[in-house]
């Protein structure tokens, strides 16, 4: 028998097993498929924190002939106290002959010591079929636990209720592609319920998966504090002969500038998501569709960020550049900004653009032609724009379940995402304060790290992060 609680994920082919296992162990690496028999052979998953498994889920393939192999057993059976000896006969007999390969396959783990987690699709009727496989599971005389996953749109629950109830201890509904994290905590509570000398490290393993999902969330307030120091501080440029047109050059610096703030913005999604375990996501990244495509109208004026008013309030306002226009796709192929993401420079040329977001200066070298630069930006409202959608992305990835194998559709945010409105003014000017002292070249280690600490909140809690 393993030290770590084991839990052998067990039922019906295709009923949601894999999922759950993938939700379980945060492992987006469980092989989900809408046809059955996915799995055949058992594979284990151990929940890891820092390199200490916490528990094991043990994916099944699913029962094939349930039936058949119960009226195997009952035709050996004698009495009770000989049940687990009789199934202990079956899998001995039968290995590998090709006649219950499944049925072996999915009881070796169980009769090793792992828990029963039998698994049934409760938007489906239930069958007389199903109540072989649970008198089997019974028969072993491991403890066992039924999970009700709601896999399509019917809804037999309570019908499944009174039949799961007659062979097991616990009886739970979990849906394993939308339980938020609590509820999967709530869940390992009630594993630790089965079994006497199981409840002490199960209680353990959550205290853990609490300490380290606060750990994910300081992580990722990091992440995105290096994300607008980046896109605050991050300049282009390209040298000239003094007799080129830069006027002709200027679009394609422009251009280059805005790919890079694109960059910036993916690589910091992408450190975000690796934090919390998802490795495969696909993101979609479709246009918002607005009614007034004009975002520095009344009603969309900075779809993300701040608005004239919080503007004015946190007092970021004064020598700001406002105006042009902005793209409004919220993927990660454009940061929301487009032809409008802005650039200021001292020098010694004229400034160009003078009512844009994007600005691009032109300097004279010591030996001879030009230098064509844009940014770094000075624009008020651009780090609270790169923040809110950055927040966006943290929360519908802090609360996807690994088992979701969907794209990851960020432009689900509503007619206006808000989040900035549930921010005290307090908040507001103390990140803003943060803001201005990046925006005047100081991001050094300390002034991240100051930003981190005003996000950690945000990210910590649900209602202040933008889409939930």
């Amino acid at each position: 028998m393993s030290q770590e609680p084991t839990f052998a994920v067990v039922g019906h082919p295709n009923k949601g097993k894999s999922s759950i296992v993938s939700t379980l162990a945060q492992d987006d690496s469980v092989r989900i498929a809408p046809e059955p028999g996915t799995t055949a052979r058992c594979r284990r998953y151990p929940m890891r924190v820092d390199g200490r498994v916490q528990y094991v889920l043990v994916d099944t393939p699913g029962f094939q002939r349930a039936r058949r192999a119960l009226q195997w057993m009952r035709e050996r059976e004698t009495s009770a106290d000989l049940h687990r000896a009789v199934v202990e006969d079956f899998v001995r007999e039968h290995r590998d002959t090709g006649r219950f390969d499944d049925e072996c396959e999915l009881l070796a783990p169980i009769l090793e010591g792992a828990g029963i987690l039998y698994v049934v699709d409760g938007s489906r009727p239930f069958g007389p079929e199903y109540e072989a496989e649970m008198e089997i599971l019974r028969w072993t005389g491991e403890p066992s636990m039924a999970l009700i996953n709601l896999i399509g749109d019917g809804d037999q629950v309570e019908p499944w209720r009174a039949a799961l109830h007659q062979y097991f201890k616990i009886v739970r509904v979990f849906d394993a592609l939308t339980a938020p994290f609590a509820k999967r905590l709530e869940l390992l509570r009630a594993f630790g319920q089965l079994r006497e000398d199981w409840w002490a490290p199960l209680e353990e393993a959550v205290a853990v998966l609490e300490e380290e999902r606060g750990r994910m969330g300081r992580r990722a307030a990091r992440a995105i504090a290096r994300l607008v120091a980046d896109v605050l501080g991050h300049s282009a440029s390209l040298r000239l002969s003094a007799d080129a047109d830069w006027q002709a050059e200027r679009g394609r610096l422009e251009q280059k500038y805005r790919d890079a703030l694109r960059r910036i913005e993916r690589d910091a999604r992408r450190e975000v998501e690796l934090l919390y375990g998802h490795h495969r996501v696909e993101r979609e990244e479709r246009a918002v569709e607005l009614v007034d495509t004009d975002l520095f109208s009344t009603d969309h004026w900075y779809f993300w960020g701040l608005d004239r008013r919080q503007l004015v309030a946190t007092g970021a306002a004064g020598g700001a550049v406002v105006g042009g226009a902005l793209d409004v796709s919220v993927g990660g192929a454009s940061l929301l900004l487009g032809s409008a993401i802005g650039a200021t420079v001292g020098g010694v040329a004229a400034w160009l653009s003078r009512g844009r977001l994007e600005r691009t200066k032109v300097l004279s070298l010591p030996l001879g032609g030009r230098l064509l630069r844009c940014g770094p930006s000075r624009n008020a409202n651009l780090p609270w724009v790169v923040l809110g959608r950055a927040l966006h992305h943290h929360a519908r990835i802090a609360g996807r379940s690994h088992a979701d194998r969907g794209s990851l559709d960020l432009a689900d945010v509503g007619d206006r995402p808000g989040w900035t409105e549930r921010l005290a003014p307090s908040q507001r000017k103390a990140v803003e304060r943060a803001f201005g002292r990046l925006r005047r070249g100081a991001a050094d280690d300390a002034a991240i790290e100051a930003l981190a600490e005003l996000l950690t909140p945000l990210v910590e809690t649900p209602d202040l992060a933008p889409g939930t």
